[in-house]
């Protein structure tokens, strides 16, 4: 005698529609996310060159400081004065006290006080951990 199971309507009456959307809105928010990681790069910026001067292998978590050649400061995109930058880079220590890092990408058609500038603002905000960027040299 054969035995006849229910298997229930549970499975047939399962949408997958919700899944979906909740994975295409990771999918969004991941590539936006990349998006801004990859914008302090972006900047148009003529580093100078160093003949030692290796690729980086991964991606930073420092905060980027752009001077451009009309000795602007930009962090984050934004345009900044040198007091706002002493005052962001203060923020950036409160927030990661210990292991605040700063990348400074200067224009080298730029004046070098203005580098210098920016390096003395790290120093007045207690950040010492901070590189300046070059490209290497081709050639």
């Amino acid at each position: 005698m054969a035995v006849n199971l229910n298997k229930g309507q549970a499975l047939a009456n399962l949408t997958l529609t919700p899944l979906i959307d909740v994975v295409f809105l990771l999918l969004i928010f991941f590539l936006v996310a990349t998006k801004f990681a990859d914008e302090e790069r972006e900047m148009n910026v003529l580093l100078p060159d160093a003949s030692e001067a290796q690729p980086r292998t991964s991606k930073p978590r420092e905060t980027i400081v752009n001077i451009d050649q009309n000795g602007q400061y930009f962090v984050s995109g934004q345009k900044l004065s040198l007091a706002e930058l002493e005052r962001a880079l203060n923020a950036v220590r409160v927030n990661n006290p210990g292991r605040a890092s700063v990348i400074l990408r200067a224009d080298r058609r730029g004046r070098v006080e203005f580098l210098v500038a920016a390096m003395n603002a790290c120093n007045k905000a207690k950040i010492h951990d901070y590189r300046i960027t070059t490209r290497k040299e081709s050639g």
